[in-house]
């Protein structure tokens, strides 16, 4: 996978992103049978600043947050629970854009106890799925993003972050 990394706050240089951005990227679209190679993300390594004004302007919610995703083309499934459409090849090699918040991702890591590693790599694997048509504002969709992340994480030998 290109991941195309754009990094304004250089905190994020101490987990060396980019690498773990290739490694996420890579992990999510191979499980969906996607060659990485075929596929290009940006990804805005920022502060929560940055994120907060980005989250007002395209989800007119004005705060932090971790993780944001702007997919370049409508993937999402229909019905709640299948599986979104898929990009292919040639057509869609540009996935579409994330932000990443260092601030939020390590007072969250911290509170759950979670190596700052993992949670990043839980996030940018989160933000990938978004690109791909993922969601979890309905039930069963939420349901098959979340085991999504589960399994994918779990081969990158990172713990379930939804277990209780």
């Amino acid at each position: 996978m290109t991941v195309d990394c754009l990094i304004e706050d250089h905190r994020w240089a101490d987990i060396d992103l980019e690498r773990l951005a290739g490694v996420a990227t890579d992990a999510a679209l191979e499980r969906l049978g996607l060659a990485p190679d075929d596929f290009e993300i940006s990804l805005l390594a920022c502060n929560d600043t940055r994120i907060a004004t980005l989250n007002a302007d395209f989800r007119g919610k004005p705060k932090a947050t971790n993780v944001l995703s702007w997919p370049s083309s409508e993937r999402g499934a229909a019905t709640d629970g299948e599986m979104p459409l898929r990009p292919k090849p040639g057509l869609d090699e540009e996935l579409g854009d994330i932000a990443i918040a260092y601030d939020t991702c390590t007072k969250e890591a911290a509170e759950a106890g979670t190596p700052i590693v993992d949670h990043t790599m839980h996030l940018l694997v989160h933000g990938t799925l978004h690109l791909l048509g993922f969601d979890h504002e309905r039930d069963a969709d939420a349901t098959l993003m979340e085991g999504l992340e589960t399994e994918i994480l779990g081969k990158l030998g990172i713990a379930d972050p939804y277990r209780a």
